[in-house]
């Protein structure tokens, strides 16, 4: 069942909740300093909001989390070093009390259901940050999902009845190399099938995912994890 998309707060006794007396705890993470700089100025402006450390890239992501132990994490996939999406999935496992919002120009809903089903609590588009961002962490912190309204509906009609889950492997596998910028021949060749047997494979996920273009297949993939990049 998919996760409920909510834009009011609700306390959740499985998140750890800063009391009224202490500031939600902020670790900031883009690759860029101006977009840092105007981040920490946004966050600074807000009551209770505190930005603890930034980082620039996804090592520095992984020492503070572990480090600075904060209440939320506002990543931006782009960082370098690394999966973003990994990072999601490793630091859910290894620092569940740090919530995690995704902070990022790509609007596609795909994009943001990858990084949700990861473990992200929050998705935030950048160019909503001033209304957006604070509510964001103040839900995360009290274990609330959010998604910036523009996108939630978006990503509540997608649903989740075609994910790669639907996917055969051999399905998965052809996906990547598409994603990955294989022509079918090419692909053919590294799996050995025949051409046409790549072409019927393209087609069922094409159906299966309800994409048209091999663009909307690329999104899917790096949102999925699939890339590994």
């Amino acid at each position: 069942m998919p996760p409920r998309l909510r834009l009011a707060s609700v306390s959740s006794a499985s998140s750890p909740v800063p009391s009224t007396e202490q500031p939600i705890r902020v670790v900031l993470a883009d690759g860029h300093a101006a977009m840092r700089r105007n981040l920490r100025l946004l966050l600074d402006n807000e009551d209770g909001l505190e930005v603890i450390a930034e980082a620039t890239d996804l090592s520095t992501v992984v020492r503070h989390v572990h480090g600075q132990l904060p209440h939320v994490l506002v990543l931006n996939l782009r960082v370098l070093g690394g999966s973003g999406i990994e990072t999601i999935r490793r630091l859910r496992r290894q620092a569940p009390d740090t919530q995690i919002v995704v902070l990022t120009m790509d609007d596609n809903p795909v994009f943001a259901r990858g990084a949700l089903d990861a473990g992200a609590i929050g998705f935030v588009l950048k160019e909503m940050a001033d209304s957006d961002l604070p509510e964001a962490i103040r839900n995360a912190a009290h274990g609330d999902e959010y998604v910036s309204p523009r996108l939630s509906a978006r990503l509540g009609s997608l649903g989740r009845p075609s994910t790669e889950e639907n996917l055969t492997p051999r399905e998965t596998e052809v996906l990547r190399l598409i994603a990955l910028g294989h022509t079918s021949v090419e692909i053919a060749r590294k799996l050995e099938l025949s051409p046409r047997t790549v072409e019927t494979h393209r087609a069922r996920i094409h159906q299966k995912l309800g994409f048209a273009t091999r663009a909307e297949l690329v999104r899917y993939a790096l949102g999925r994890g699939l890339l590994r990049v």
